[in-house]
């Protein structure tokens, strides 16, 4: 498997538990158990996903975040 499948395979497992978590009857146990577990396992994102340069730690300060 290569980098890019892997990352789109848990973006898209990430999204299906996003789903799942809204929906009647969800048990938020697992969610708050898998979706740590899916994010952490989330790997580099492969060359191309985002614009040269890009930097996530850049932006505006928001309301209670870090100085």
């Amino acid at each position: 498997m290569d980098t890019r499948e892997d990352f789109n395979r848990t973006v898209q497992l990430l999204s299906a538990l996003a789903l799942y978590a809204h929906t009647y009857g969800a048990d938020p146990a697992f969610v708050d158990a898998i979706g740590p577990a899916l994010a952490v396992s989330l790997p580099e994102p492969p060359p191309g996903i985002f614009p040269p340069g890009y930097d996530p730690t850049d932006g505006p300060q928001y309301p209670g975040g870090q100085p």
